[in-house]
């Protein structure tokens, strides 16, 4: 496998999802055994870096992109190799569960649709961002939860999908900070993403709204469905979340060429490792 195929895969990056899936790990309680282990593996090891590299291959971005800071030229390897990957994922869903299968078979289909030209979901600002948000969030939550207690999808408690959409509150937020500096790249290649749309600063604010929202959704299904005591942990958890954005958000009223790559990932990183934090001390401690 080539170097720039390997690195277009981006699976440092895939990571920055790991909390829907320690979401929904909390949220069923379910143990660490082999169906566990394989649905981790089949989503961050293969259904998302997948993802990536066939998001990358239709781009061919020259500039930063999520977790490459310097993107080299994509090859046809870097298709096949995608490919492969999303029919190994298909293979072992399908023997894991025929739901999760079906379910890892949208999931797909719809991550392509989103790149490919011929559709390319990604070039409509509002579609783009309600996709996103939704099969990032309320739709994966919901395939891991079928994945691991072997529940039939249509029959799922309430507050299940109340979980889900709480974390696609947390993707309609994020989503659109991971753009906030393309809008360089994206208006060359005629992309309307929904930063471009806010701007800068816009997409700061809109940001904070959709972050305040889904952490007021967090509280109250902690008080509703859980314990108080995760209130507590859930806000200790999230403080230097909201610390470092509010500092970058003074840093890019003064100069908003702060809007950049490396303070992206900056956040990305923090906000990670913050829920990664909360939703495994929730799992282990409950």
């Amino acid at each position: 496998m080539k170097r720039s195929t390997l690195l277009h895969l981006r699976f440092p990056f895939s990571l920055f999802l790991l909390p829907v899936f320690l979401f929904a790990v909390a949220v069923c309680q379910a143990p660490m055994n082999v169906n566990f282990l394989m649905v981790f593996v089949i989503l961050h090891f293969l259904v998302y870096p997948a993802s990536n590299g066939f998001n990358s291959y239709f781009d061919k971005d020259e500039d930063s992109i999520g977790g490459l800071k310097k993107p080299p030229k994509v090859t046809q390897e870097l298709y096949l190799v995608v490919t492969i990957m999303d029919l190994v994922a298909l293979g072992l869903s399908f023997f894991l569960s025929v739901p999760f299968g079906f379910m890892i078979l949208i999931y797909i289909g719809v991550s392509r649709a989103y790149s490919h030209p011929m559709i390319r979901i990604k070039k409509y600002p509002v579609l783009g961002w309600l996709i996103t948000g939704v099969f990032q969030g309320y739709f994966t939550l919901l395939l891991v939860v079928v994945a691991l207690t072997g529940t039939d999808p249509f029959s799922l408690p309430m507050s299940y999908h109340l979980a889900g959409s709480i974390s696609t509150l947390l993707l309609f937020g994020s989503y659109p900070m991971t753009q906030v500096y393309q809008h360089e790249e994206d208006q060359k290649r005629g992309d309307q993403t929904i930063s471009l749309k806010l701007g800068i600063l816009g997409t700061f604010h809109f940001t904070g709204l959709l972050f305040t929202t889904a952490t007021a959704g967090f509280l109250w299904y902690f008080l509703t469905f859980q314990s108080v005591s995760l209130v507590y942990i859930y806000l200790a958890c999230s403080g230097p979340v909201l610390l470092f954005f509010g500092w970058w958000y003074l840093q890019v009223r003064k100069d908003q060429s702060n809007a950049n790559f490396d303070n992206t990932m900056r956040l990305n990183g923090i906000s990670s490792l913050a829920f990664i934090t909360f939703f495994l001390v929730w799992w282990l401690g409950y």
